[in-house]
């Protein structure tokens, strides 16, 4: 697939842009005027894979927490702002990276002015646009409901807003809940509008940790192999974790970037006679905070399972009772089942080491 080139950008010690690799974004959901529990959560998410978060700035004393917050952290933070122009102000003072706004709701000219003039000084990006729940009156008016043309005309106005102003330091988002609306907005961005500023994708309001990955997987997919997007975030109701790891596995599948750890595990059938849907989640949660990109395979049984494990670099198949560890096609030990996961977390732990 062919990248869309655009503009680079720093975001803190993040450039993005340019052809660089897609960076995993996500949000806290924590009161970020609670800075001890938001650094916390922002910890758990970096060393799941996340590289950009975003903090909601409703009022002061959020503002505020930015400046604690960015001193524990290592990764860039984003302010979030809403209405309020002076709080976008005041996020950048404290320390922000970056600040995403609407100047539709900023207010008029003159605040989107000092926002800007505050970002110029600091060479601080902007994000602008819109998603499906935030179209301007006007636009709604002009095309009588949410449609891509409105989300690319809006998104872009945002844009002239900002150039018009004399900064070029953007970063354009625009999303959707409709995966197909979605993917047309952006094509209208930089097909017909010529948007060359590095895209922050996602799916808005996508749901579920479940039914929310499956729509984000798409969605996602769709831009991604057109070439489309920047950095992006899967955005769930749930644990921001769980963005980070479908973040990962999208992109790692697609071979956008490494993904980490894969457990492939069988559906299982009435061959089965250990307990796969255990064991293999047992083992996805062992090996989450690997880097490496090591294939692991949990098999239900001596028909399939061995073959198939030979495929992966470590892997169990289980039988009646027991079971075999094999190690990149060998067999290497046969384990009662409840020593089965023990021993494949053994050696993949020497195979890590053997690796570093």
């Amino acid at each position: 697939m062919d990248r869309v080139i655009t503009k680079e950008i720093r975001i803190g010690d993040v450039v993005i842009g340019g052809g660089r690799p897609i960076r995993i974004q996500s949000m806290t959901n924590t009161k970020t005027q609670d800075a001890a529990a938001t650094i916390a959560q922002i910890r758990r998410l970096e060393e799941a894979g996340c590289e950009i978060i975003r903090c909601a700035v409703p009022d002061e004393a959020a503002a505020k927490a930015l400046g604690e917050i960015r001193r524990e952290i290592s990764i860039p933070l984003v302010a979030d702002i809403h209405f309020d122009y002076r709080l976008a102000i005041a996020a950048m003072e404290a320390g922000a990276d970056k600040v995403r706004i609407n100047p539709g709701n900023i207010g008029n000219i003159e605040r989107v002015k000092a926002v800007v003039d505050a970002a110029r000084e600091r060479q601080i990006p902007l994000r602008v646009g819109v998603n499906s729940g935030s179209l301007k009156k006007s636009i709604l008016k002009k095309y009588g409901k949410v449609t891509a043309e409105g989300l690319a005309e809006s998104a872009w106005d945002e844009v002239r807003t900002i150039e018009d102003l004399g900064y070029d330091q953007l970063v354009v988002s625009v999303k959707a809940t409709d995966v197909s609306m979605n993917l047309a907005a952006h094509r209208l961005l930089v097909e017909e509008y010529g948007c060359r500023y590095p895209f922050h994708v996602g799916i808005t309001e996508a749901g579920t940790v479940l039914s929310g990955a499956v729509k984000s997987a798409v969605g996602l997919t769709m831009l991604l192999t057109e070439g489309i997007g920047d950095t992006l975030r899967v955005s769930l109701s749930g644990d921001p974790v769980e963005e980070i790891r479908t973040a990962r596995n999208i992109l790692g599948t697609l071979g956008l970037r490494e993904r980490g750890p894969e457990v492939i595990s069988c559906p299982t059938c009435g061959r089965t006679k250990v307990d796969v849907i255990g064991m293999a989640s047992r083992v996805e949660a062992a090996v989450a905070g690997l880097r490496s990109n090591i294939k692991i395979a949990v098999m239900g049984c001596l028909v399939n399972g061995p073959g198939e494990a030979r495929e992966a670099d470590i892997g169990i198949a289980g039988g009646k009772g027991e079971g075999v560890l094999i190690r990149r096609g060998e067999v290497i030990g046969k384990y009662p089942e409840e020593q089965l996961v023990p021993a494949l977390l053994a050696e993949i732990e020497r195979m890590e080491e053997e690796a570093n």
